[in-house]
């Protein structure tokens, strides 16, 4: 069907589309609720979503390789027919999925483990697509390769030589999703409004909006999908880069009674306290911040430093300046250990130069809690640590001049927002010790000054990190055990809290236990998420106080615990940790400055991480790891959490798309600083979209 003789049927068919593109699929030909069920676990449930659930992918069928020419270490595709399949039990009694497909040239063996779905899913004859790396066991094989079922005589199983990749669910197909959106085009596909102007277009060669969704979903080459999906993730990344256009713009324009000028009184003599000097980065960072505070705009800058790179220091000579101008300065801290500890380790050097410094968490006790309250109303409490408890309603401030957020990532928007709405235009310093890469940092916090702190203490030994295999762990806890004799203290890091039947992983619980046995003459603790604050707390102490000798942990200790003894950690499972994480938890030993080893217990199967582990043993650089992690991962494992504030991108892919960044962040940023509310006539279509894409924003410009 010709352009033209779809746009007419597309036009034919305006009736009965009162929903337009916000339509629930299920109405559409062909899909009902038990497909539209399937569609909803990849997260499409309106045709609006569907149109944009664009492929991960694309497979070029005239460059599949036949059978007989596949090579061991190949990433390939191959089509042929099923000639067996069956389920097959193996020596240690579990099963796996084998299926044997051949072509005109030969035959390979594909097998999948732990997935008793497939075994009734492959039948003599079908025809069977297959991506995925080949290995030799007795003959070329696939491992756990993808795999569509082509649909013999269906219309798509032939029609292209171009084959879309979506993701997917089990019982959703490519065909299913293939015949979803060309009905969704054939009857929607005018509703989709063009979003980008006709000089941004020619600038960048883009195809106009129909022309691209045209091109991913059904294309004729690769080249005019990888365009049309260009288009749109730079479309997706504009309009966010926009968002933070404004958000710069309005932050600058905000003023504030007055400015916070330091007088030295307080942060003289905190330098004189402290038993080490500042480094030339601590130094360079602080002067941006002292010079952010004496300006009457408000401060929002991002603090972002490496493992160790002494971030806390910088914030609390921030906080010291709020108070020489007799404001009152707050830190909230994301786990009441973090926040504990931020207060336990400065509190008696606060003291010591005149400070009034308080801890406000969950366990505060009543009475306590009222007498800080107080405190913080009167003014007589000039400095708070906390957790989300400095949120709540009840707690106010006379004068809350600075809010520092330390891992602002694990806190949400609204949270950031409550704590900033208790003073009058406060200073914002945001604080992350998780690394981040360039690409992310634009994205999230690109209305934010930044600041960077690479830079480690002098005296500071990098840990080693070494990879052993778990035949090799009784030597391991021989030599943990001649490091504990000399009085060392050491990590054991474990993914999960209790057993599960379904992931063959340590447990902490089950750690616990064998760290007992393995070591009877050492003082072991045990600590994980699901415990009491107040209990987490208690033995954390303890361990401080070198009255354990060992730590069975989960990732509770990834960010901010200081253990000055601590000099081993090992981590069982290491693959199931993202770099950025392994760089967190390996940044809790050898902060004394005491020589440090992390050792990773690795699964010898888990090959597809060796690379990735590798990597991460051969460099202490959290950016470079970052950058990695971002690679392999993306960027919500990355941050960790759903709160992370990322964009809502459905077509862009931060990893991948970072000059589509640049590009969008620089014509944003041009074009709100040429019409700063976009009145021109010929930026109106730009400010409609906007307004339907990121409708009440703006009212929380300031905390991302």
């Amino acid at each position: 069907m010709t352009n033209r003789a779809k746009s007419e049927a597309r036009s034919q068919n305006a009736e009965g589309r009162s929903g337009g593109l916000d339509t629930r699929i299920q109405y559409l030909k062909g899909i009902g609720p038990k497909r539209a069920a399937l569609f909803a676990k990849v997260g499409v449930e309106t045709v609006g979503q569907l149109l944009f659930h664009v492929p991960v992918r694309y497979i070029d069928r005239s460059k599949t390789l036949p059978i007989r020419h596949i090579r061991p270490g190949d990433e390939v595709t191959v089509f042929g027919k099923v000639v067996t399949a069956g389920e097959r039990r193996m020596r240690n009694f579990r099963k796996m999925v084998a299926c044997v497909v051949g072509d005109s040239s030969g035959m390979v063996e594909a097998i999948w483990f732990n997935r008793p779905d497939l075994a009734e899913r492959f039948e003599a004859g079908q025809e069977l697509m297959l991506s995925g790396k080949v290995t030799e066991y007795r003959g070329k094989q696939f491992v756990n390769p993808s795999f569509e079922i082509l649909e013999p005589g269906g219309e798509f199983s032939r029609a292209n030589a171009i084959i879309p990749v979506y993701p997917l669910t089990e019982g959703l197909s490519v065909w299913t999703i293939r015949r979803a959106v060309s009905a969704a085009l054939e009857k929607y596909g005018d509703l989709v409004a063009e979003s980008l102007s006709r000089e941004i277009r020619q600038h960048y060669s883009f195809p106009d909006v129909m022309a691209a969704l045209e091109a991913i979903h059904f294309p004729t080459d690769v080249r005019s999908a990888e365009r049309g999906r260009s288009r749109l993730a730079y479309e997706e990344l504009f309009y966010f880069e926009l968002v933070l256009a404004l958000r710069r713009r309005q932050n600058a324009l905000e003023k504030k009674g007055s400015s916070l000028s330091g007088t030295g009184r307080l942060t003289g003599a905190f330098r004189q306290a402290l038993a080490f000097r500042l480094t030339a980065g601590q130094e360079r960072v602080v002067a941006e911040i002292v010079k952010d505070m004496a300006e009457e705009r408000c401060m929002n800058r991002l603090l972002q430093g490496d493992v160790g790179s002494g971030k806390t220091v910088v914030a609390l000579y921030a906080m010291l300046v709020a108070c020489e101008s007799g404001a009152q300065a707050a830190m909230m801290a994301p786990t009441e250990i973090l926040a504990s500890q931020h207060y336990a380790g400065w509190a008696k050097k606060l003291d010591s130069i005149g400070v009034s410094a308080r801890l406000l968490t969950g366990s505060t006790r009543p009475a306590e809690r009222r007498e800080i309250l107080s405190g913080l109303v009167s003014g007589a409490v000039q400095m708070i640590f906390g957790t989300h408890a400095l949120i709540e309603e009840g707690v106010k401030f006379a004068r809350l001049g600075l809010v520092v957020v330390d891992e602002q990532h694990r806190f949400g928007v609204l949270q950031r927002a409550a704590l900033l709405s208790k003073g009058l235009n406060p200073d914002f310093l945001v604080m992350t010790a998780t690394p981040i890469p360039r690409t992310l940092t634009l994205t999230l916090y690109g209305d934010l000054d930044v600041s960077l702190l690479k830079e480690k203490p002098e005296g500071r030994i990098p840990p080693v990190t070494r990879i052993v295999t778990e035949e090799k762990r009784a030597r391991v806890y021989e030599y943990i055990e001649q490091q504990l004799a000399k009085g060392e203290q050491a990590f054991v890091v474990c993914p999960l809290i209790e057993e599960s039947e379904k992931l063959d992983l340590a447990s902490a619980t089950k750690t616990f236990n064998e760290v007992c046995r393995a070591f009877p003459a050492r003082r072991a603790g045990l600590v994980h998420g699901r415990m009491k604050p107040e209990d987490r707390d208690k033995v954390m102490e303890r361990l401080r106080n070198r009255e354990l000798d060992i730590l069975v942990s989960t990732t509770v200790i990834e960010v901010g615990v200081d253990v000055p003894g601590a000099s081993i950690m090992l981590i069982e499972h290491p693959e199931r940790f993202g770099l950025a994480q392994l760089h967190q938890l390996r940044g809790r030993i050898g902060r004394a400055g005491q020589r440090s080893i992390c050792i990773l217990v690795t699964n010898p199967q888990a090959a597809e991480s060796s690379e990735r582990l590798a990597f991460f043993a051969s460099t202490t650089d959290g950016f470079a790891l970052a950058e990695k992690d971002m690679e392999t991962r993306g960027p919500g494992e990355i941050l960790g959490t759903r709160q992370h504030g990322l964009p809502d991108l459905r077509v862009a892919d931060l990893s991948r798309d970072r000059a589509l960044l640049d590009d969008a962040r620089k014509d944003a940023f041009r074009l709100i600083e040429i019409d700063p509310e976009l009145t021109r006539i010929e930026n109106e279509r730009v400010r409609k979209t906007l307004l339907s894409r990121y409708r009440g924003r703006a009212r929380l410009s300031r905390v991302g």
